[in-house]
Parts: C-alpha cells; sequence; structure tokens
C-alpha cells in the first residue's frame, strides 16, 4: 500500500503553495477550480513522488493551532544532509518563521529542526 498523498486545507493558498515550492522544492501543477462551489486546489508535488494537496473554498473554520494536540501534528520533509537542515532552518528563521526546536539530534537519533511554517502549521525539516 501507498500513502497517495496528504491534504491540508488553507486560507491563503497562493502563499501556501509558494512556501512549499520556496523552501521545499516542490513543483506546483496548475491548480484546480470548481466555479460551482469555488474550490480551489494546487497538488505539490516533490522529487520522491509524495504529494500534497492545498485547499481552499469559501465558509473554512479557521480555529487556533496549538502545538500539543491530537490530530495531524506536521509535515515532515527530508532535505538530504545535516547542513541542508542547518541552511535551511536558518534561511526559514531569517524569514521570520517561529522556530520551535533544532537543529538537533533527537533521542531517536533523527537531526532535525521544526518551524511554524504557513498559518500555524508545523513542519519538520530532517536529513
Amino acid at each position: 500500500m501507498k500513502l497517495e498523498h496528504v491534504a491540508m486545507f488553507v486560507n491563503d493558498l497562493e502563499s501556501a503553495r509558494d512556501f512549499f515550492v520556496k523552501y521545499l522544492g516542490g513543483r506546483s501543477n496548475d491548480g484546480y477550480h470548481n466555479p460551482k462551489t469555488d474550490f480551489r486546489s494546487f497538488f505539490i508535488s516533490f522529487d520522491d513522488g509524495a504529494r500534497l494537496e492545498i485547499m481552499n473554498k469559501p465558509g473554512m473554520s479557521d480555529i487556533e493551532k496549538p502545538l500539543n494536540r491530537t490530530g495531524y501534528v506536521h509535515l515532515a520533509f527530508s532535505v538530504g544532509s545535516k547542513e541542508k537542515v542547518d541552511e535551511l532552518t536558518e534561511q526559514l528563521t531569517k524569514d521570520g518563521y517561529e522556530l520551535i526546536s533544532g537543529p538537533r539530534y533527537t533521542g531517536d537519533g533523527y537531526y532535525e529542526s521544526c518551524i511554524v511554517g504557513i498559518e500555524g502549521n508545523q513542519i519538520e525539516i530532517t536529513i
């Protein structure tokens, strides 16, 4: 079995698309729009075949996203090396994204950092 894609609703579809393309090397399709419901989406594809669907529609509820909660917690991206984790973390914090932890080695052997990315969603950057 293969996880086909992960989807998330966002308020600012274009900014979310730009974040995943600029910082994480994603490639976006041209987008989809259903004029009857005003649903819009982009599929962001990554080198290993993983895909993220970002979506928007009228009337969404936008609630606070505390870091310690049940449900989906973060999206993790492997960037290939310790140096790339450090570089991307530095770039994201320089660009104003909040650093939650790291870069550091975790107790289970990962080298990672975590930031609060677009719209309060946690992004993990690892080797």
